[in-house]
């Protein structure tokens, strides 16, 4: 179990790493949001599907108790994250932000 919740950790740190170096890297506005809202949830939902497992390890009715409210945090975010990208999109959008051309920095 604690193999799983190494893995899960680590990947989801490496999706974190990442979306951090992809944000630094791509050259606009919108191409920089795709990593964020991409690759944070993804890291968010392994590291924390990991600390739900290691609440798991000592089976008690408190230990379930977190790792529901673990996973419950999991789908809130799984579920907004992507509405809250599309909203910062839309933004840019209004305040006349422009996409990137091939020789703009």
């Amino acid at each position: 179990m604690d193999v799983v919740v190494i893995i899960l950790l680590i990947s989801g740190l490496l999706f974190f790493t990442g979306g951090s170096i992809g944000i630094l890297r791509f050259p606009d506005f919108y191409t920089r949001l795709h990593p964020a809202g991409k690759l944070d949830t993804a890291g968010l939902v392994l590291t924390m599907s990991s600390m739900a497992l290691y609440t798991l390890h000592e089976f008690s009715v408190a230990s379930l108790l977190t790792a529901f409210k673990i996973i419950l945090i999991v789908v809130f975010v799984f579920f907004t994250s992507p509405t809250a990208t599309h909203a910062i999109i839309d933004a840019g959008v209004r305040a006349g932000l422009g996409h990137w051309t091939k020789g703009e920095k």
